[in-house]
C-alpha cells in the first residue's frame, strides 16, 4: 500500500515497533525493483502471483497482475526448455531453474486459459517472428527456517531481440554453405559467364530474402600493377552512372567502397547527405553499409548495400553483413577453382572448400578469445556475444566439415597405412595445433579431421595459451597440443611451463625439424612430463600414432 498509494503518516502499534524498523527498508528494495528492467514476481506453489514489478504488468498488458497464473500473465506461452517445468524443479529440487518462453501477441491467446501444464499436447503452430516475443526465466525458491519452499522468486528477461539474431546467423551460416555447395559434377558443363550468373543470382536471393535488403553492389579487386582496380560483379538497385563508375581501392577520392577495400575495415554511412566519402550509388539512398571480402586475410573486393532511409542500418546488420561477406568471399573462391581447375574431382574439390576456411575460421577463433581475455571481469555482455561469436564459428566450421565428408567418396581416403582404418579413438576429438608456418597448420586440418578430429589453431604461444585457457574455461578442454619446439617469442618448453600453471594434465606433443634443439627444449620438456615427440618431416601414420596414443593415455597431474 506504501508504495502504491500517498498517505500523510504512519502509526504504528507498539506490539509491531520492531517490525516498523523493516517498513523503510521494505519500501526502498520495492522501489528498487519497480525499476528494474526486468520482471520480477513472487509466485505461490500454485504458480500465482503474490506480488509484481511494473515491468512485469507492462509485458502482460495489465493495470494488476496479482492472484493470476504466471503463465495466464503472459499470454500462455510456449514453454521451450530445457525445463519444462521451471516451477515444478525449482520447488521440488530446492535448487533454481530457469527456460525459456515463446509468447504470441496477447489477442491471439485466451487469457484465461490458465498454466501450460508439463505434459500439453503437440505445441500450436508456430507464429510469425513479428507476432513473437522471447522469455528467459529464472526461478529461484524462498527459503522459510524450518519448512520446505513455498514462495518463488522469478526473474523475466525479454530475450527476442537475442534469439531473433541467433535464428538470422544460423540461417547466415545455412545460406552461406548453400553459396559454396557448388559441385563438379553440376557445373562442369556450364561456361564461365553461367557459373558467375548462377553464383550471382544466390547471392542475391539469400541478400533479399534473408538480409532484406534490395540494393545490392560487388565488386572484385583486380590489380593492375601497384594498383587495385573494384570491378563490378553483380549491381542491383545501382544508378548506371555508379555501375559503371571506376573505383580503385584507395582511401580517398574513390568513395566507400573504395575506402573500405584500401583499409580492409567496414563502413557504416548512417547520413549520405552528411558524410565526406559517399559518392551516390542508389539514387535517393539516405544510408548504406559496406564491407570488405576477405579470404585468407586479404580483401578480395567489397560488398555493399544501400537504403532510402537514414540511419537503416544498426550494429546489428554490420555484424550479419560481415559474417555473410566471408561466405561470399569462399563462394567466390571456390568459384575460381572449379573454373581453373576443370577436371577435380569431387574429393579434390572438398578439400580445397576446406581449405579455403578452416583457417579464416581459427582466426576468428583466436581474436575472439583473445578480445575475451582483455574483457574478462570488465563487461559480461561483451564477453557473452564473443562467446555467441565463437560457438557460431565452430558451428560453421563444422558443418562445413559434415558437409564436406557427405560428398565425399570414399577412395579420397588417404593413401597409406592407415587406409580405410576408422579409428574410432579420434572420433571427436579436440586437437589444438600451434605453429607459425601456415602450411602446417593448413595440413593439420587436412589431415586431422579426416579421422573425424576437431581441429583449431594457433599462430603462436600466447594464441596457444589463450584458447587453452578458454577451452579449459568452458569445460572442452583439448585432448592433445601438438606444439613447434620453436614458436614466436617461445619454445615448446615454456608453452609446456605455461600450459602446467592452469591445466592439471597437459597431453602435449612437441615437432622439430631433423631433431635440431639447440636450446634443449625437448630434453627440458621430457624431464617435465614430455611423453610424445615428433620430428620433421613426419609420415601420416606417425602423426596419427602420436595423436591416439596421447588422447587415450592415462591423464597424469602436471608437477
Amino acid at each position: 500500500m506504501l508504495g502504491k498509494d500517498s498517505f500523510e503518516g504512519v502509526y504504528v502499534s507498539s506490539n509491531f515497533l520492531t517490525e516498523a524498523s523493516r517498513i523503510g527498508r521494505l519500501l526502498q528494495n520495492d522501489r528498487i525493483l519497480e525499476g528494474l528492467p526486468e520482471g520480477v514476481v513472487v509466485l505461490n506453489s500454485d504458480n500465482s502471483i503474490l506480488w509484481a514489478n511494473e515491468r512485469m504488468r507492462q509485458w502482460s498488458g495489465r493495470d494488476s497482475v496479482t492472484g493470476m497464473n504466471f503463465y495466464a500473465a503472459l499470454n500462455s506461452p510456449d514453454i521451450l526448455g530445457p525445463d519444462f517445468c521451471p516451477f515444478q524443479t525449482a520447488l521440488s529440487t530446492d535448487k533454481p531453474s530457469s527456460t525459456t518462453l515463446r509468447s504470441g501477441k496477447p489477442s491471439e491467446f485466451d487469457h484465461d486459459s490458465g498454466s501450460r501444464n508439463c505434459d500439453d499436447a503437440a505445441p500450436p503452430p508456430e507464429p510469425s517472428l513479428k507476432d513473437t516475443s522471447y522469455f528467459r526465466i529464472h526461478a529461484s525458491p524462498v527459503h522459510e527456517p524450518g519448512l520446505p519452499p513455498q514462495h518463488l522468486i522469478v526473474t523475466v528477461r525479454d530475450v527476442t531481440n537475442d534469439v531473433f539474431q541467433q535464428q538470422k546467423l544460423v540461417a547466415i551460416h545455412q545460406a552461406g554453405i548453400e553459396l559454396a555447395d557448388m559441385k563438379p559434377d553440376e557445373v562442369a558443363e556450364m561456361s564461365i559467364d553461367a557459373r558467375i550468373d548462377l553464383l550471382k543470382s544466390n547471392i542475391l536471393h539469400f541478400t533479399k530474402d534473408l538480409l532484406q535488403y534490395d540494393v545490392v553492389e560487388i565488386r572484385m579487386l583486380e590489380w593492375e600493377g601497384e594498383r587495385g582496380k573494384l570491378t563490378p560483379l553483380l549491381a542491383e538497385g545501382m544508378t548506371p552512372e555508379a555501375e559503371n563508375r571506376v573505383l580503385y581501392a584507395e582511401p580517398t577520392m574513390n568513395g566507400v567502397t573504395g575506402f573500405v577495400a584500401a583499409t580492409g575495415k567496414s563502413y557504416l554511412c548512417e547520413d549520405t547527405e552528411q558524410d565526406p566519402l559517399y559518392l551516390e550509388g542508389a539514387q535517393g539512398a539516405k544510408s548504406s553499409l559496406t564491407v570488405p571480402l576477405i579470404l585468407h586475410e586479404k580483401t578480395i573486393g567489397t560488398f555493399n548495400v544501400e537504403s532510402p532511409e537514414p540511419k537503416a542500418f544498426s550494429e546489428n546488420d554490420l555484424q550479419f553483413l560481415e559474417i555473410f561477406a566471408r561466405d561470399v568471399a569462399v563462394a567466390l573462391n571456390t568459384l575460381q577453382l572449379l573454373v581453373a581447375e576443370k577436371e577435380s574431382t569431387v574429393a579434390e574439390s572438398c578439400e580445397a572448400i576446406h581449405s579455403a576456411v578452416a583457417l579464416p575460421i581459427d582466426d576468428i577463433l583466436n581474436d575472439a578469445v583473445g578480445v575475451m581475455e582483455r574483457y574478462i571481469g570488465l563487461d559480461p555482455d561483451v564477453v557473452d556475444r564473443l562467446q555467441r561469436i565463437l560457438r557460431n564459428a565452430r558451428e560453421v566450421k563444422q558443418v562445413i566439415q559434415q558437409v564436406g565428408q557427405r560428398m565425399k567418396p570414399s577412395q579420397a581416403l588417404p593413401q597409406g597405412p592407415q587406409q580405410g582404418e576408422k579409428r574410432p579413438s579420434l572420433r571427436r576429438r579436440r586437437i589444438l595445433v600451434a605453429d607459425a608456418d601456415e602450411t602446417v597448420r593448413s595440413a593439420s586440418h587436412n589431415l586431422l579431421e579426416r579421422y573425424g578430429c576437431i581441429v583449431e589453431t594457433a599462430r603462436d604461444a600466447h594464441e596457444a595459451l589463450a584458447m587453452a585457457r578458454h577451452s579449459e574455461a568452458t569445460n572442452q578442454e583439448y585432448d592433445a597440443i601438438i606444439s613447434d619446439i620453436r614458436l614466436p617469442e617461445m619454445t615448446g618448453y615454456e608453452l609446456m611451463v605455461k600450459l602446467q600453471e592452469f591445466l592439471a594434465h597437459v597431453p602435449l606433443i612437441l615437432m622439430t625439424g631433423y631433431g635440431y634443439d639447440p636450446g634443449h627444449s625437448i630434453v627440458k620438456a621430457r624431464q617435465a612430463g614430455l611423453k610424445f615427440v615428433l620430428y620433421k618431416p613426419f609420415r601420416l601414420d606417425q602423426l596419427i600414432d602420436a595423436v591416439e596414443r596421447t588422447v587415450t593415455a592415462p591423464k597424469t597431474v602436471s608437477p
